[in-house]
């Protein structure tokens, strides 16, 4: 009896020890809002919009200490619409984000799984829909996948502590297509550096296939056609190849930032996927993009914004589009706020379709003409 007891005592000792070295953390955020645009399909649309600024999620993060300053750690975020319950991402039970790894302090992170991209974990914080901006303002179709709206299936990442400020990572997706090494490949590689009021990120990303690989990897995405919804670049669905690269930076003065993001986004040799879309085959369509944004804390509580964007397709694109934006959000608590934004957006040109160029805001049906205008209030919480 009494060596059993001791053994009892030696077995709670050690539930308590690895109870003490490991965490699990239930986290989420409901965002919902209601909106009116003035065209979209040449109708006015006023509706109830989920996951504006951040997407409504809920989500399990885990970490466990294995000593020598070496974590394992693990999450698992699934999006949904607060509007119908539905899952987000494309009916992905954990769709926005799903991946394990090791966290070392004397090297850094080493994740496995569904993930962010480098554009998104680099550059991508600067611009304003990113911050205090609903997703509607992004860059048009979010082309250069800076407001993270396509994560990344099968990916391998790693990402560097800071040294003086400065710090780096990459990422690789396996397509897994047998015989087809390079087939729905992705990659990414990316940069950043911050000191005081000054903040900078770069990033690059090469994608094969991103009709299935970016555009496509859901669990409603079709095998078989186009996954490209919007006229920005739907028009290229095709493509080979489609690569991005894209800088940000902000600095901080007082009670104010100014941030500002440039991209230029390239879909190559088009026509090389069989019954996509494939406006002028066997060209290469590309993109300038250039963000400028302001935002001033006009009290602890009260934060306000603006922003200009201006996207130049060049190639065998010939669409400009130019987008001005607003916002403000009061804070009721720290984990409370509402919002109230505004987004104007003007089309010309020739687009991807190969019609004349017509406004159509990330996220919203193409207007039926050379305008569009969105309207939109909320509120967000965090739990």
């Amino acid at each position: 009896m009494k060596e059993k007891l001791i053994v009892l005592a030696a077995v709670a000792g050690f539930s308590g020890l690895a109870h003490a070295q490991s965490s699990v953390t239930l986290y989420g955020l409901i965002d919902v809002g209601v909106l009116y645009a003035n065209n979209t399909g040449g109708h006015s649309l006023t509706q109830m919009s989920s996951g504006n600024i951040n997407g409504s999620r809920w989500g399990l993060r885990g970490t466990e200490d294995l000593g020598g300053g070496l974590q394992a750690l693990f999450v698992i975020e699934s999006g949904y619409s607060l509007n119908n319950g539905k899952l987000g991402q494309g009916g992905d039970l954990f769709g926005r984000q799903a991946y394990v790894g090791l966290s070392s302090s004397s090297l850094g992170t080493l994740t496995i799984g569904r993930q962010y991209d480098s554009l998104t974990d680099y550059p991508g914080p600067f611009e304003a829909a990113n911050q205090w901006m609903p997703y509607f303002g992004a860059h048009p179709g979010d082309l250069d996948n800076l407001n993270g709206t396509n994560r990344i299936n099968n990916t391998v990442k790693f990402k560097s502590l800071s040294y003086g400020g400065f710090s780096f990572g990459g990422m690789y997706s396996l397509g897994g297509v047998a015989g087809q090494f390079t087939r729905n490949q992705i990659w990414a590689l990316g940069a950043a550096y911050k000191s005081g009021p000054v903040a900078l990120g770069v990033a690059y990303l090469n994608v094969r296939d991103p009709n299935y690989s970016l555009y496509g990897n859901n669990a409603l995405s079709s095998t078989t056609a186009s996954n490209v919804t919007n006229r920005v670049f739907s028009g290229y669905a095709s493509a080979k190849t489609q690569q991005v690269i894209a800088a940000g930076g902000s600095y901080t003065f007082g009670l104010a930032t100014v941030g500002a993001t440039y991209s230029n986004t390239q879909f190559r040799s088009i026509g090389s996927e069989s019954g996509l879309p494939a406006t002028n085959i066997g060209g290469t369509a590309m993109f300038h993009n250039a963000e400028l944004n302001f935002r001033y804390q006009l009290t602890p509580a009260w934060l306000l914004g603006a922003a200009y964007d201006y996207t130049k397709g060049y190639g065998v694109n010939g669409a400009t589009y130019q987008q001005g934006m607003f916002g403000t959000t009061y804070f009721l608590s720290k984990r409370t706020d509402v919002y109230a934004a505004a987004i104007y957006q003007h089309a010309s040109g020739t687009d991807s379709t190969g019609a004349a160029a017509v406004a159509n805001l990330n996220g919203l049906t193409a207007s039926s003409t050379a305008n569009q205008v969105l309207g939109i209030v909320g509120m967000r919480h965090r739990f």
